[in-house]
């Protein structure tokens, strides 16, 4: 067994990191098991991927709008109490969704407004669940804690989906939104259990998110960082936007497709974090690597002829997805001081999802227009040429900085 593999199983073994690991993996499947339903219903009740891609609009334009709030709110406030009030937030949107959809009141509004109004919770969510991780481990396993938190969003992808839509085609898109409501509880339970270290809070004067953007200007590799997950993001929306046109249409299959193909992006994600991230953290251009490997699984997409090969290009970008949004937000955390982190990881979510609700609908609108495929092909673009900013600027850091700290970390 790698070193690696070795460490992860040590943090999963801790208390409290193993106890989040378990609540925060239940809530993220949940979150999938809405994801795919809600993306379905209502492609189902309109035939519009347009507004598919209105869901996702909503669904993360909180995180843009209150990026500023958010990231102070980490620093300021017990960052384990904020995400058990997100959480219960959260899970009473799910309930009053599912309420509404097993009555048959349900419309693509409700839908479209539901996902907004999870999204206000989402934003306070990131930033402190992220700020969180560096307290439930010692400084030496933060590195196993990042990755093994970015598994759980991605083992979530892997496995939500399919089972999110074996549950909306045997007992309804109702029950699927209520399981996800119920996921939420079970991370509350969670957090009600850990005990994280003492977190140093920020007092005094409140300073701004723009004053963290400047900070983060002046310091050109952050900024390159955080361009990188936004990057990865922004390629990622297909997976949301489109998957119900690919399945059915495209490939003429049905929901569970859909389900599989947004299942294989995560499979593959997952297969690249317990087995090639050691590696990977000993290569200079592993991050920029990743970006490549993300954007050409992407394009692959858009030109497979079948599903089963549409599915391995998605298990190859969600590989590449998974190993750069790893290696740029352990960076960041190591690099960024304890009082800052809170709103240096609210440029994080404003970067990985604040982004999302315009990739949304620039996603949709391609593909309402142009088809599917055209879109898939569309959405490759940003993290390949990212990529291409991105090498430089880490270039010119390892240049100044004398050795290959840039990307071997």
């Amino acid at each position: 067994m790698s070193g690696g593999q070795h460490g992860a199983l040590r943090v999963l073994r801790q208390r409290d990191f193993g106890t989040y690991f378990l609540g925060n993996s239940l809530s993220n499947i949940g979150t999938w098991f809405q994801n795919i339903a809600a993306g379905l219903l209502v492609h189902e009740l309109t035939g519009s991927t347009l507004l598919v891609g209105a869901v996702n609009f909503a669904q993360f334009f909180g995180a843009f709008a209150l990026a500023p709030l958010a990231g102070a709110a980490a620093d300021r406030f017990d960052r384990r109490r904020l995400l058990i009030v997100t959480q219960v937030a959260a899970a009473s949107v799910g309930a009053v969704l599912a309420l509404l959809t097993l009555t048959g009141r349900v419309t693509a509004a409700v839908v479209v407004g539901a996902a907004g109004v999870l999204g206000l919770a989402l934003a306070f969510m990131v930033p402190a669940l992220l700020a969180l991780v560096p307290l439930l481990v010692e400084p030496d396993d933060l590195d196993a804690a990042l990755s093994l938190n970015s598994v759980t969003f991605n083992l979530a992808r892997a496995v939500g989906p399919v089972l999110g839509a074996l549950v909306v085609e045997r007992a309804g898109y109702g029950v699927a939104f209520a399981l996800n409501a119920a996921s939420f509880l079970a991370f509350v339970a969670a957090l009600m259990v850990v005990r994280p270290r003492p977190q140093r809070r920020t007092v005094g004067v409140r300073p701004s998110l723009f004053a963290t953007v400047r900070t983060v200007r002046d310091q050109r590799t952050w900024a390159a960082l955080l361009v990188a997950v936004m990057a990865l993001s922004t390629t990622t929306d297909p997976i949301n936007t489109l998957t119900p046109e690919l399945a059915r249409e495209v490939f003429g299959g049905s929901d569970l497709d859909a389900g599989l193909l947004v299942a294989a992006f995560g499979t593959g994600a997952t297969l690249t974090a317990f087995t090639l991230l050691g590696w990977l953290r000993r290569r200079r251009h592993a991050l920029v690597g990743a970006m490549v490997v993300q954007g050409v699984g992407m394009a692959l997409l858009a030109v497979a002829p079948t599903l089963p090969l549409a599915m391995a290009a998605l298990a190859v970008s969600g590989g590449g997805f998974l190993a750069g949004v790893t290696r740029s937000t352990v960076r960041l955390q190591s690099e960024v001081p304890a009082e800052e982190l809170g709103r240096v990881m609210a440029l994080w979510s404003l970067a990985f999802v604040g982004t999302r609700p315009f990739a949304a609908l620039l996603d949709g609108a391609v593909a309402e227009v142009f088809g599917a495929r055209a879109a898939a092909l569309v959405m490759a673009l940003p993290v390949l040429i990212g990529a291409l900013w991105v090498h430089r600027v880490l270039r010119e850091d390892a240049q100044t900085t004398g050795g290959g700290r840039a990307e071997a970390r």
